[in-house]
Order: C-alpha cells, then sequence, then structure tokens
C-alpha cells in the first residue's frame, strides 16, 4: 500500500535508538525509553503526563484535555502506534509517537508499506532544553528499528521553532495548507541486507 505523500529522495539517518540517558541542556539527566507495551502504567504514567499539559499548547486539537478523554485518545491509537518517552525523576516528561495511517488494519504488519504520522509533546517546564531533538532522533532511531520508512507531520505554519527542529533531523516541507505545514522525511532502512522483507 502506497500513500499519495511526497517524500525527501535521500533517506535520513541514521539516528540513535532508545534506550539512552542524556543530560539537557539545564543539567537534568533524561532517559529516554520505547515501552514494549503502551498499556498498564507506561500509559498511567504518560496519562499522567498529558494531564499536567498547558491548554494553550495544544496543537490541532491534541493533546486533548481531561483525563478521562486523554486515556481514551491514547488507548485508541496507542496499540498500534511506535511510542518513546523521555523521563526526569522518574516522571514521564516528553512523548513522541507514530501512528499508522491507513484505514486497513492488517497493513499495519508491514510497517514498510504504510506511512506513519508523528507527533510530540514536551511539558513546558523542559521545553528549549534540547529534549524535544532528543526524544523525535530516539524516535526516528526507533522507528527504523522496527522497519518504518515514511513519516510525516504537520505543524502550525508560524510554528518556527519546531519547523527548525524537524528541518534539523532530515524532515522536508511537503505542502502547506492554510494555517498548517506538511512535512515528510525517509528514513534509512535496514533492505539493504536482504531483511527488508521479512516484515510482509
Amino acid at each position: 500500500m502506497s500513500g499519495s505523500r511526497q517524500y525527501p529522495d535521500d533517506p535520513s539517518g541514521p539516528f540513535p535508538s532508545p534506550p539512552t540517558t542524556v543530560e539537557d541542556r539545564e543539567g537534568r539527566s533524561v532517559e529516554i525509553r520505547a515501552p514494549e507495551a503502551f498499556a498498564d502504567e507506561a500509559l498511567a504514567d504518560v496519562v499522567e503526563m498529558y494531564t499536567e499539559f498547558d491548554p494553550t499548547d495544544r496543537a490541532q486539537g491534541i493533546p486533548p484535555t481531561g483525563e478521562e478523554r486523554i486515556r481514551n485518545w491514547l488507548e485508541t491509537i496507542g496499540e498500534d502506534s511506535v511510542n518513546v518517552v523521555a523521563r526526569h525523576d522518574g516522571d514521564v516528561i516528553a512523548h513522541a509517537m507514530l501512528v499508522p495511517d491507513t484505514d486497513d488494519p492488517s497493513a499495519i504488519e508491514h510497517r514498510r508499506d504504510i506511512e506513519w504520522e508523528l507527533a510530540i509533546f514536551v511539558l513546558q517546564a523542559y521545553q528549549r532544553a534540547g529534549i524535544g531533538t532528543t526524544l523525535l532522533e530516539n524516535l526516528l532511531g526507533h522507528a527504523s528499528d522496527v522497519g518504518i520508512e515514511r513519516v510525516w507531520l504537520t505543524v502550525e505554519r508560524w510554528n518556527n521553532p519546531a519547523i527548525a527542529l524537524y528541518e534539523r533531523v532530515g524532515f522536508e516541507s511537503t505542502g502547506t495548507e492554510s494555517f498548517e505545514q506538511e512535512m515528510a522525511i525517509l528514513l534509512e532502512g535496514d533492505s539493504d541486507d536482504g531483511n527488508g522483507d521479512n516484515d510482509r
């Protein structure tokens, strides 16, 4: 199954993969992890982060507000999505995910064949400290590790810091609609070693 978006001709990467621990610009130790399952404690910790998220920093209606709506949103997309979280002192302070862009649940098994939409959120107290960059790079590294090649996102056109971040890691602009800038990246894959079709 092939999507209709345009992707860069040249792949980006390689990117680091979780787990890793880094020090942010404020000197805080931050752990980046990819939960094996996005349920139970991992889900509860991310829900808690989103309940602390400033509603004025929401983009395009996400994250939703209110614990019940946040939990429903994450449960709806969480099972099939690829997730990476950042923790400081044990608390989730940032979350990035790739959500499969398909209406066919069976297509998700063939990760290389579908497009994945990216969303990333960092609690306000941890913004502008390099955590978003590290989390994004680790999400893209993890995505490549699990066989994902095509990732896209939309960002509000006036969000210049986010656009600059996405461009730094290899996203390219692919189109604009009124208030949104669409961007896409093609990830380096392992298909050259003959294992690229093992998920088909």
